[in-house]
């Protein structure tokens, strides 16, 4: 270790090997029980560097990459940084329980995530194939289509929680949609594949439900396919088996839901709050997509990512890591490193060499999904409700952090409820037809609107299902 007398930093004590080991005992907080992390990583930065030992859930060791030049090496060298879990010394040596909220997230499974070379060129190139059929302006129906439906289960009583009511349920009407599923499934696996995230106790009970929907949708489709991306793994040249289908579906699935809800949440909270950015915007000197971006570098989607595991003995960042050590990579931090941005209030526009996206091999396939779902969902919002407004102090918004991600808890607003509600929802009241709608679907019309649509306070079918 390059500090021979390392003190605790919040939220993170040193991993077996280093001389403050002896420390973990004493009842520190570990990583799941952070509350700051902004503040943890820069004093785990001052402290150790660009690479520092952490200890995760049930006090296992790992190392946390903060430096941005650090995760590029490791996102760009697979010989030396493997996606393949079974790697890891603590599966090894069984030192993961099954039911560890860990396991979801790194636990092995036949994804392109944990694969490497060939095997991933496969496998990857099933799911880009996949996601190439959705083109933007498809994407732009589907999330106007839900947008207006959202909007009008809360309009009418002039106030609304855009985290709750907005940004969480929107990406997965969308998403779920997308690979194929009836529109009555979205509304069921927004809070599973949240809680799947968080590494709670409950994240293998929810990841048993994300997985039952999802082996139900592929049995399905095996009958009857359809333009979506579960028939289009079916049926690709890959030849996945079912499993990979499944495995498949569900990373797209949680990444792409998880992502953008994060993405949505933190960019209305900078237009919301910014007196820059809402000036900007509504005066069109600045973007969306330019508040989006400046988004993906302050508050990345996805603070951390789970995992990369040595294939040998290396010193990276001045730490010597042995083999079959995991390593975390700590996007957050990497995108404010003081060696990439000295200046943090320096506005990022048209710049997107931020990490939001990882790197490499692994660089995430779907983000031009979740800008589309964010972009237009958020212009379709601002359209709606021009003059939506915060009904709490700025500083009373509180922020919920967990072990990979950050995000606002709640985004209350107050606004003059439009004049016709009826014109935004398009089916009275109802779900949608409980049939597969086709992702070519989206370039066509949506369902007309039926006369007499959705009475003024009526609640969506949505909203009172997530209320019960």
């Amino acid at each position: 270790m390059n500090t021979p007398h390392p003190i605790p930093v919040d939220g993170l004590v040193p991993p077996p090997g280093c001389p403050a080991h002896g420390m973990a005992q004493s009842g520190l907080v570990r990583l799941p029980e952070i509350t700051d992390p902004a503040r943890t990583y820069e004093g785990l930065r001052r402290q150790y560097g660009p690479v520092a030992p952490v200890l995760l859930h049930g006090d296992i060791p790992a190392w946390m990459v903060l430096g941005y030049r650090e995760n590029l090496e490791v996102m760009r060298t697979p010989k030396l940084f493997s996606r393949d879990s079974r790697r890891w010394n603590a599966f090894i040596e069984n030192r993961v329980p099954a039911e560890s909220p860990l396991m979801p997230m790194v636990g092995w499974q036949p994804l392109c995530v944990f694969a490497d070379g060939a095997e991933h060129a496969r496998l990857r190139g099933a799911i880009v194939d996949g996601l190439s059929q959705f083109n933007r302006r498809g994407m732009r129906k589907y999330v106007t289509h839900y947008t207006r439906q959202l909007v009008a289960g809360f309009a009418a009583d002039g106030t609304a929680d855009l985290v709750r009511n907005y940004a969480e349920p929107l990406p997965m009407l969308v998403v779920s949609r997308l690979l194929g599923m009836t529109p009555d499934k979205g509304p069921l696996l927004v809070e599973p594949t949240l809680d799947l995230v968080r590494g709670s106790e409950t994240a293998a009970a929810s990841n048993a439900v994300v997985t039952q929907v999802l082996q139900e949708l592929v049995a399905y489709k095996r009958t009857a396919p359809g333009d979506d991306l579960a028939s289009r793994l079916i049926l690709h040249s890959s030849r996945l088996t079912d499993t990979e289908v499944i495995e498949h579906l569900r990373l797209t699935l949680v990444a792409a839901h998880q992502g953008t809800v994060n993405l949505i949440a933190h960019t209305l909270r900078l237009i919301l709050t910014d007196r820059r950015f809402r000036g900007n915007l509504s005066g069109g000197h600045m973007t969306l997509p330019d508040a989006l971006e400046q988004v993906m570098w302050d508050n990345p989607s996805i603070a951390t990512i789970p995992g990369r595991w040595a294939t040998s003995d290396t010193t990276i960042g001045g730490q010597h890591v042995r083999k079959g050590d995991l390593l975390m990579l700590c996007i957050a931090a990497a995108n404010v490193d003081p060696e990439q941005r000295p200046d943090l209030g320096v506005p990022m526009h048209g710049n997107r060499s931020h990490l939001a996206l990882s790197a490499g091999p692994h660089e995430c396939p779907g983000g031009d999904i979740g800008r589309a779902i964010a972009d237009t969902g958020i212009d379709e919002l601002t359209s709606i409700l021009p003059d939506m407004a915060l009904a709490v102090p700025e500083t009373e918004i509180g922020i919920t952090s967990n072990w990979l991600t950050t995000r606002p808890d709640a985004l209350p607003v107050r606004f003059t409820p439009p004049r016709s509600l009826g014109d935004l929802h398009p089916v009275n009241g109802a779900p949608p037809a409980a049939q597969p709608l086709p992702a070519a679907a989206a370039q066509g019309p949506l369902p007309a609107r039926p006369p007499g649509a959705v009475a003024a306070r009526r609640r969506s079918w949505w909203r009172s299902l997530l209320s019960r």
